[in-house]
């Protein structure tokens, strides 16, 4: 189960992040990003009732994953497990999340943004590592870190979107993780899913069409 889902999360090539969706509307949200093309979700851990947006959303789609992510500590890495939680994200390197996860056979990504960062959560049994923020370095900064480090499957998160997810797919990502890119706020403030769908839809062809050449 583990090492399937870690090549769903690599042959998808996009996870989308749920920040914040209220818990009414997070089916909504997520059926949008699904019709877009998307096949992993990441509900964040500071999402108001997490573990009822996961379990609703693991529910409802049988060929979807949906994993937690900003998740801080190995108390909450516990709590969305048991939510039903099939992978997941962290915006630092904390060994705690990450043996969490390994016990129970969940996969983690865990932020890092140094090459000594990226080699310590990729030692301490990280799945992926989160490049993050990506857009503090760019595209050239992923190529950069996958020079040296090939070995380790990075997924940059952090103002990528479908502008740009092509050329960090170019610059060796083995995924990208998008935000508001995809989720705009107000597009769900004004349940305007159809825009939902067309933005995940746009960074799944272009992840695609990057990973075609």
């Amino acid at each position: 189960m583990h090492a399937n889902t870690v090549d769903r999360i690599r042959d998808g090539g996009v996870v989308a992040i749920l920040r914040g969706v209220a818990p009414e509307a997070a089916g909504d949200v997520a059926a949008a990003v699904v019709d877009g093309g998307v096949t992993a979700l990441e509900v964040t851990a500071d999402t108001p009732r997490v573990a009822e947006t996961i379990e609703s959303l693991a529910a409802r789609f049988d060929d979807v994953l949906v994993g937690a992510g900003t998740v801080l500590d190995s108390e909450t890495a516990r709590a969305v497990q048991l939510a039903g939680a099939e992978f997941i994200v962290t915006p630092t390197v904390d060994r705690g999340v990450i043996e969490t996860g390994n016990r129970y056979g969940t996969p983690v990504a865990t932020g890092a943004f140094t090459p000594t960062e990226a080699v310590r959560a990729y030692e301490a049994g990280a799945d992926f590592v989160k490049v993050f923020p990506a857009a503090t370095g760019g595209p050239d900064h992923v190529s950069a870190l996958g020079g040296p480090l090939s070995q380790i499957p990075l997924v940059p998160t952090g103002g990528v979107g479908p502008a740009n997810a092509g050329a960090y797919i170019e610059a060796g990502a083995a995924a990208v993780g998008v935000g508001s890119a995809i989720v705009d706020d107000e597009a769900v403030a004004n349940e305007q899913y159809e825009t939902v769908a067309d933005n995940a839809r746009r960074t799944v062809e272009a992840v695609n069409a990057a990973r075609d050449q």
